[in-house]
C-alpha cells in the first residue's frame, strides 16, 4: 500500500468511443432528461395551481416528482457531458455527490410509494376517516420523515462506501459513480459493505413490497364490495397508476441488484443502471398523466388558460 497513490479523481464509462455514435448518445439523453424534466414539472405546477388537487394523494405526487427531478438530474447531465467532450473525468468530491444523491433519491421515491400505498388504502377502505387520519400535519409528517430517512441511509453508504481505499485502477464500469462498481475497483476488501447493501436493500425493499401489496390485498377486497361497475373503474384509475410505477422502480431495482452473476457483463451493467435511473423519472409522470383523469383534466385546464390568456 505505501507504493500505491490514492486516486483523487475517477474515470466514467461512456456508451461508445465513435463520436458520431457519442453524439447520437447525447441527444438520445437530451431528449430522455428534457421529456423527464417537462413532464415532472409539468405535474408540480399542475397540482399547484389547481385547488381541486390539494389533497393528500397529489401532495406525496409533488414530493415523486420532485424526486423523480433530482434523481435524473444527478446522473444524466454528466452523462451528456461525457459524451459531448469525451471528457470521463469526475472527481472524488463529484462522485460522492453522485452517490449521496442517488441513494437518497432511490430512497425517498421508494418511502414515497410506500406512503402513497397508505394513502390508497385509507380512501378506500376508509373513506370517512380519511381527512381525519390523513390530515395535512400529518401528511407533512409522513413526507418530511421519507426524506430524512433517505438522507441518513445515503450518508451511511456513502462514507461506508468512501471509508474503502482506492489506490489502483480508477475506471468505474458505469456511466456515473454506482456503489457495487466503486466496491470493484476499491483496494479493500468490500464484503462488509457489500452484506450490508444487501441487508438494507433487502429489509427496506421486502418492508415497502409487503406493505404496499397487502394495501392493495384490502383495497382490491374492498372494491369487489361496490355495486356498481362504474365505481369500481373509477377507485381501479387512482390506483393503476401507482402500481405500475412502484412495479416499474421495483422490477428494474432488482435487475440491477439482485440479478446472478451469469447475467452481469459491462453491457448489462450499463444498460440495467438505465433502467432503474433514467426509465422510473421519465416514465411516471407519463404514467399518471395517461391513467389520471384529474391530472389530463387539470393540464388541460391549464394550457386553455394559459392559450386564452395569449390570445387576449
Amino acid at each position: 500500500m505505501s507504493n500505491q497513490s490514492t486516486v483523487t479523481e475517477f474515470l466514467l464509462m461512456g456508451f461508445s468511443d465513435d463520436p458520431d455514435i457519442q453524439l447520437l448518445y447525447f441527444v438520445m439523453f437530451l431528449s430522455i432528461y428534457l421529456i423527464a424534466l417537462i413532464g415532472n414539472l409539468l405535474i408540480v405546477i399542475v397540482v399547484i395551481l389547481n385547488h381541486h388537487l390539494h389533497t393528500p394523494m397529489y401532495f406525496f405526487l409533488v414530493n415523486l416528482s420532485l424526486t423523480d427531478i433530482c434523481y435524473i438530474t444527478a446522473t444524466v447531465p454528466k452523462s451528456m457531458s461525457v459524451s459531448l467532450t469525451d471528457n470521463k473525468i469526475i472527481s472524488v468530491l463529484g462522485c460522492v455527490a453522485q452517490v449521496f444523491l442517488v441513494v437518497t433519491c432511490a430512497g425517498s421515491e421508494i418511502a414515497l410509494l410506500t406512503i402513497m400505498a397508505y394513502d390508497r388504502y385509507i380512501a378506500i377502505c376508509h373513506p370517512l376517516q380519511y381527512s381525519l387520519i390523513l390530515n395535512w400535519n400529518t401528511c407533512n409528517q409522513m413526507a418530511v420523515a421519507s426524506w430524512i430517512s433517505s438522507l441518513v441511509h445515503a450518508s451511511l453508504q456513502t462514507v461506508l462506501t468512501f471509508q474503502l481505499n482506492f489506490c489502483g485502477p480508477n475506471m468505474i464500469d458505469q456511466f456515473f459513480c454506482d456503489i457495487p462498481q466503486l466496491q470493484k475497483i476499491s483496494c479493500t476488501d468490500a464484503k462488509v459493505n457489500h452484506i450490508l447493501i444487501w441487508i438494507f436493500g433487502f429489509i427496506v425493499d421486502s418492508f415497502s413490497t409487503g406493505f404496499i401489496f397487502t394495501s392493495y390485498g384490502y383495497i382490491i377486497s374492498a372494491v369487489v364490495k361496490i355495486p356498481s361497475v362504474e365505481g369500481r373503474c373509477k377507485v381501479f384509475s387512482t390506483c393503476s397508476p401507482h402500481l405500475t410505477v412502484f412495479c416499474l422502480f421495483i422490477s428494474t431495482g432488482l435487475f440491477s441488484y439482485v440479478r446472478p452473476n451469469s447475467l452481469s457483463s459491462p453491457t448489462i451493467d450499463l444498460f440495467s443502471a438505465v433502467l432503474y435511473t433514467v426509465l422510473p423519472p421519465t416514465l411516471n409522470p407519463i404514467i399518471y398523466s395517461l391513467r389520471n383523469k384529474d391530472i389530463q383534466t387539470a393540464v388541460w385546464k391549464l394550457i386553455l388558460t394559459k392559450k386564452r390568456d395569449v390570445l387576449i
